[in-house]
């Protein structure tokens, strides 16, 4: 299912899940007293809600022993039973509220559910006569046509509208899962175009650091043992394993690292000024997100120039974000060329950089942080990144 239409299933669900609150309100509310603000509805549709709220944060983490041991209580409040079960297709992940007894046999009542996908209502039978539990519904938990697992409601006598409760709160849940694998499938698709970005690091431009390293070997020994440790920073760096963001400060040292070994072949045919405002130095961002941009404006920069090259990146202070421009003065390109690239509509090996960056910005920001290019043939090109300061999920490691 995608982005858009799990959205259009919590749309469908909001109002049953409002319907839900009232029914189980009216069986729930407490006393109104003369400090409450609004009705006994009111209250109890704002109570179910908010411990769906509360409910759902554990659960965007997938369906785990641990994120159904946190969720379980919440769900178990949102429909006023006794107990609550939570299972995956193997075992019992959580047993909550009375009678926990009955989680050795639950495994047995859900089989038909785990096959078919189809929710059912079962006798509790229990020799112990000061068990109050005596009847339970099963709802499924899907993800794309698939069960993962089952939530199990049981109380002390059958109810129709325990039944259809469940049935929503299992679907609410399954909501919850599908987005926590939305949530999997965006990771993975971000580690896909690092690995993309990664591969793209040119195997010419290796060669060529490592022989403008040797050139210096006899000359300068101490100059070619600086750019070798340039080297393995920016290698390092460029190859990390761990985290999808870094910060600004960490991605301008690698450029910097970059532009080192680029100057240590080019020499005075490559001038590039830089200009950072130290409060944007922290700003979380997507890993190897400037490095592309910084690449295509050397490549444009130096193609065909025949004395120097000039590049400027600012990284300044805009309020609420940090404004990051890389312009070059070098042989600039079609406007419309520039559209293909950005469609994706380049070729093979054209402009991936560019585009992989565009994609991860609009999908980490929103459509409206993609990236501002200005350019023209013989004009250069100017690359504009706007990084807000703070946005919820964006860490710098």
């Amino acid at each position: 299912m995608s982005g858009a239409a799990a959205l259009a299933v919590l749309i469908v669900l909001g109002p049953l899940l409002l319907a839900g609150g009232f029914l189980l309100g009216r069986r729930t509310a407490r006393p109104v007293r003369t400090s409450d603000v609004g009705t006994p509805v009111e209250h109890a549709t704002f109570e179910t809600l908010h411990t769906a709220s509360l409910a759902s944060p554990p659960l965007r983490a997938g369906l785990t022993e641990e994120s159904a041991r946190k969720a379980a209580k919440r769900l178990r409040s949102l429909l006023g039973t006794d107990a609550l079960c939570l299972t995956d297709r193997d075992r019992v992940l959580v047993w909550d509220g009375l009678g926990e007894h009955h989680g050795a046999h639950v495994m047995e009542q859900v089989e038909g559910v785990l096959g078919g996908g189809r929710g059912t209502a079962f006798a509790v039978r229990c020799d112990d006569l000061d068990c109050p539990l005596r009847w339970a519904v099963a709802a499924p938990l899907t993800v794309d046509h698939r069960v993962l697992g089952v939530l199990v409601a049981c109380a002390p006598r059958e109810s129709a509208v325990l039944a259809r409760a469940a049935g929503e709160v299992a679907r609410w849940v399954s909501v919850q899962l599908e987005l926590a694998e939305l949530d999997r499938s965006r990771t993975r698709l971000i580690e896909a175009e690092i690995r993309a970005l990664r591969a793209q690091i040119s195997p010419h431009f290796i060669f060529n650091s490592l022989a403008a390293i040797a050139s210096f070997v006899r000359t300068d020994p101490a100059r070619a043992r600086e750019l070798l440790l340039e080297f393995a920073d920016f290698t390092r760096y460029s190859f990390r394993r761990h985290g999808d963001f870094t910060t600004l400060a960490d991605e301008l040292h690698s450029i910097d690292q970059y532009l080192a070994l680029v100057r240590a072949r080019f020499g005075e045919r490559l001038s590039v000024t830089l200009q950072v405002a130290p409060e944007v130095l922290p700003v979380a961002m997507p890993f190897l997100c400037l490095q592309p941009l910084v690449e295509n404006a050397v490549k444009h920069g130096l193609e065909g120039a025949v004395t120097t090259s000039r590049i400027t990146i600012s990284a300044l202070d805009a309020g609420s974000e940090a404004e990051v421009v890389i312009e070059d003065d070098g042989v600039g390109m079609e406007p419309d060329r520039l559209r293909q690239i950005l469609r994706g509509e380049g070729g093979a090996s054209t402009g991936i950089g560019l585009l992989n960056v565009d994609e991860r910005l609009r999908q980490v920001y929103g459509d409206a942080y993609g990236l501002v290019i200005e350019t023209g043939v013989g004009a250069g090109m100017r690359i504009t990144v706007r990084i807000p300061k703070y946005r919820a999920g964006v860490h710098g490691t």
